[in-house]
């Protein structure tokens, strides 16, 4: 004989502070950031707004472990890279292609991090593990320094121009323009007739998958020729110097 389930009697999943910021990491990726409350997630975890500020103070606590939520997605990812070949450059194209592919499903995070003032330690995690794997590789402190400033953000997955705000590409317009201007900024119109942004796979309207991976593969390409220079394979760190302006 069938016996009924109470469902009322079901232990609830009680409230934590990964619950409310995982809720409020898929709230975000339905419609942005910016139509973010403390209302909405309590209604989204079935929860009175109070019962959040057990576990978050207030926005800027919570929008801070939204990037802590993404990037220890990435964390994850990264870490089962294997790097045991010795190949520095497949294995740092493969964590930063990788960490772009976990924004990709947050498009939000981008902007997000840029705007926050606080380094979480995942963020100082996966940089020190970026640069760990630059000095195993054989980059001197100098070099080094110079790659992080060189990958920038693109480190992460992201460029600047990836959450560029612009209205969609209006081919109209364009055509338009060409047509009255086309003479005065020939190398522009030339361009612009020949390459189209058309894919809809990326974080912004004209930075597509390709154009990052190309110049990801420039940057990595360019460190690797210096670190095989006679002046960086011979160059003795000098940790305890000053260190070298920007």
């Amino acid at each position: 004989m069938a016996t009924e389930i109470d469902v009322s009697a079901q232990p609830r999943v009680p409230l934590s502070r990964e619950r409310v910021l995982r809720a409020a990491v898929a709230l975000a990726d339905q419609g942005g950031v910016e139509s973010l409350s403390m209302r909405k997630i309590a209604q989204e975890l079935g929860v009175v707004p109070m019962a959040l500020y057990k576990h978050l103070s207030n926005k800027d606590e919570m929008l801070d472990g939204m990037v802590d939520v993404v990037v220890g997605e990435i964390n994850d990812v990264v870490s089962e890279i294997d790097v045991r070949s010795g190949d520095w450059k497949t294995a740092m194209r493969q964590r930063v292609l990788s960490a772009r592919e976990i924004l990709l499903r947050h498009p939000w995070a981008p902007r997000l991090m840029e705007s926050r003032t606080n380094v979480s330690p995942a963020m100082l995690r996966y940089f020190d593990s970026l640069i760990g794997l630059l000095r195993e590789a054989g980059f001197s402190i100098d070099l080094t320094h110079h790659a992080m400033h060189a990958l920038g953000s693109r480190a992460v997955g992201f460029t600047q121009e990836l959450y560029d705000d612009s209205e969609e590409f209006d081919s109209e317009a364009m055509a338009m323009f060409l047509q009255q201007m086309g003479g005065e900024y020939p190398h522009i119109t030339e361009m612009v007739m020949e390459i189209s942004h058309d894919d809809d796979t990326t974080l912004g309207w004209c930075d597509d998958q390709v154009e990052f991976e190309f110049a990801l593969d420039v940057i990595l390409d360019g460190l690797e020729r210096l670190r095989d220079t006679p002046s960086h394979r011979t160059a003795q760190d000098d940790t305890n110097g000053p260190g070298r302006a920007s």
